[in-house]
Parts: C-alpha cells; sequence; structure tokens
C-alpha cells in the first residue's frame, strides 16, 4: 500500500503523533491511528482500508507504543506491574475473541452505542472527587509516594480486576483502541489508581491485549506489514517521548487530558 516518500512520511508522523499522545494519557494511540486509517487512507496511501485491518494495523502498531512507554514507565518506577499482571491475565485472551469478533458486528450501531458510553466515562471521571470513595477492603493493596513525599494507597480484588481486564481486551481487539479508554477510569474510580500510576500501569496491559490481539488480526490476514512496518518507528519513538512528558503534568491536568481524549473518541464513535 506504501510506495512513495509521502507516504512513509504521513505514516511515520501519524505513528508518532497517535503514540506521544496515547502515552501521555496511557490510552495507546489506536483511537487516532484507527479512525486516521479509515478516513485518510485515499488521501495517505491512495487506497481504502477496511475496518478489520484498520483494527489489525492499529494493535500491530499500538506494541511498539506500549512497549517503549511501559519500559519507560518502569525505569522511573510508575508502572505496577504486579497489578498489570491481573489485568492482563484475562486481557490478552479476550483481546483473541474481540478480534475474531471484528468483522461481525454492524460497525454503526456498535460505534454509536459504544461512544454514548465513553460519555458516560467523562461525566464520571469529571465528578469523581464528589463521588464517595469506595470503602471497602482490598486483597490486594498497593501503595506509591509521590515526589511531594505524599503517601496514596490503592488496591483491587482478583475478581474486579480480571473482569475488567477481560472487557479491556475484548474492546482492544475489536476496536484496536488498546482499552486504556475503559482501564484508566476503572483504575481512578474503582481502586483509587494515582493518575500516572493508572497511565503507566495501563500501558502495560495494552501491550499484552496488543499483542493478543495483534496475533489474531494476522491470523486472519487484516494486516498489512509495510503499514506496521511504515507505523513502527514513529510509535516507538512516541511511546518513549510520550512517556518523558507525562512526568511533568500534574495529576488534575492529567485528568483532563483524558477527559478531553475520551470526549474527542465518543464524538467520533457517534457521528461516524
Amino acid at each position: 500500500m506504501i510506495g512513495d516518500v509521502s507516504a512513509l512520511l504521513a505514516m511515520f508522523a501519524l505513528g508518532l503523533a497517535a503514540s506521544t499522545f496515547g502515552a501521555i494519557v496511557g490510552l495507546g494511540g489506536g483511537v487516532i491511528i484507527v479512525p486516521a486509517l479509515l478516513l485518510l487512507g485515499p488521501s495517505m496511501l491512495g487506497t481504502d482500508i477496511d475496518t478489520a485491518m484498520a483494527v489489525g494495523v492499529s494493535l500491530g502498531a499500538l506494541v511498539f507504543t506500549s512497549l517503549t512507554s511501559t519500559l519507560t514507565f518502569v525505569r522511573e518506577g510508575k508502572a505496577d506491574l504486579r497489578s498489570a499482571l491481573f489485568f492482563s491475565i484475562s486481557s490478552g485472551p479476550m483481546s483473541v475473541l474481540g478480534a475474531s469478533l471484528t468483522s461481525l458486528f454492524d460497525p454503526d450501531a456498535f460505534r454509536r452505542a459504544f461512544g454514548y458510553f465513553m460519555l458516560f466515562m467523562v461525566v464520571l471521571l469529571l465528578l469523581r472527587n464528589r463521588i464517595k470513595p469506595y470503602q471497602g477492603k482490598w486483597r490486594y493493596v498497593r501503595s506509591y509516594t509521590d515526589a511531594a513525599g505524599a503517601r496514596h494507597e490503592y488496591g483491587f480484588n482478583a475478581l474486579p480486576a480480571l473482569v475488567i481486564g477481560g472487557v479491556v481486551g475484548m474492546i482492544s481487539g475489536l476496536l484496536g483502541i488498546g482499552g486504556g479508554v475503559l482501564l484508566i477510569p476503572a483504575m481512578v474510580l474503582l481502586f483509587r489508581f494515582p493518575p500516572h500510576i493508572a497511565s503507566a500501569t495501563s500501558m502495560a496491559v495494552i501491550f499484552v491485549s496488543a499483542v493478543f490481539g495483534s496475533g489474531m488480526h494476522l491470523i486472519r490476514g487484516e494486516w498489512d506489514w509495510l503499514l506496521v512496518a511504515a507505523l513502527a518507528p514513529g510509535a516507538l519513538l512516541g511511546g518513549w517521548f510520550g512517556a518523558r512528558i507525562s512526568r511533568r503534568i500534574g495529576s488534575v491536568l492529567l485528568i483532563r487530558i483524558m477527559c478531553g481524549a475520551l470526549l474527542l473518541f465518543a464524538l467520533r464513535m457517534i457521528m461516524t
């Protein structure tokens, strides 16, 4: 599909921009890559790209984005890999199932329903300080001390983590968006993850989902090696760059960026 330098540069720029933004907010970047391939494919590449192919290619790029961003977050001590493992136990297999179902759903009805759900999640995030915090006890408790010396305690129980991980994996494989649009609000609102820890941990879970989901799309032939290879350099660089930028952004601003990302995604899902 890629036959000239301008197309290669366009794919590199797309991978860089989407992955930088995705790593900052923990969404992965698929929210930009998928619509860009669907809407701009004819102008950038001279051909139409169907939904299943766009999802498969997006997940392939997300493997590179989530890899470099996760490694960066791990070095900075922000990624909670033990918690990510719990979510990944179910997210990986369910992403395979979601990937196998991409071509079976009516795209318009599904996108609209999911878009309205995203609007609901935005409202929850904006009202998070007015929502009574969860007061129960977690089986698995974590703690994090921020740069100011404040200690934050958060945690989860196994069953909710597995259920949420499964839903995240299903959405990731089905839509190619990484799943952070669901995982981060769940971490922040239900388990009281600090926003930066939620974003970093989300990228680790996205890596597992992207590997499994892209593998299924590859098996089904919903894949283009040239497109993935063209997006990969920008995705690698963007994942690292976005992770570095995120540490300079305060928690309040980070939540606002998350809400803005979810809102844009919701509107795109509803209006297309």
